[in-house]
């Protein structure tokens, strides 16, 4: 049995993968807190701030033409949220690579995003978009 969900953190977490999924990159970064702290991937320096944060974006848009990530499991407690998504991008139309991973939320009353936590493997997403296995 999972957790009931609170609406504030529901909508937030909602709000960042549409966002990513249109490329609204200044719609995305006001998701944040202005003290949040971005670990995304865990083992990266944390991001913080408005240039932190669009460096991560950057650093995920930057090598797609069309990007689609999809949360395909989400478990709520208190004000978090993990997820476990799925993205799917193109860098030409030859191109298409899969990648997955966790993304955990911390989010404040307001809905405001104090914490990322993201658990995938940026490199080997850049080693299958160059072409290689």
């Amino acid at each position: 049995m999972r957790a009931m969900s609170d609406p504030v953190v529901e909508r937030t977490v909602e709000a960042y993968y549409d966002y990513i999924n249109k490329r609204r990159l200044d719609d995305w970064i006001s998701l944040f807190h202005t003290k949040a702290v971005c670990h995304d991937p865990v083992g990266s320096p944390p991001a913080q701030g408005t240039e932190g944060l669009r460096e991560i974006w950057n650093m995920l848009t930057a090598p797609f033409s069309t990007l689609q990530m999809s949360p395909d499991d989400v478990f709520f407690a208190g004000s978090g949220a993990a997820v476990k998504w799925s993205g799917e991008g193109n860098r030409t139309e030859q191109q298409n690579v899969e990648f997955e991973g966790i993304t955990i939320f911390e989010v404040d009353e307001k809905g405001k995003i104090l914490t990322v936590m993201a658990y995938w493997d940026p490199a080997e997403l850049m080693i299958r978009l160059a072409g290689e296995d």
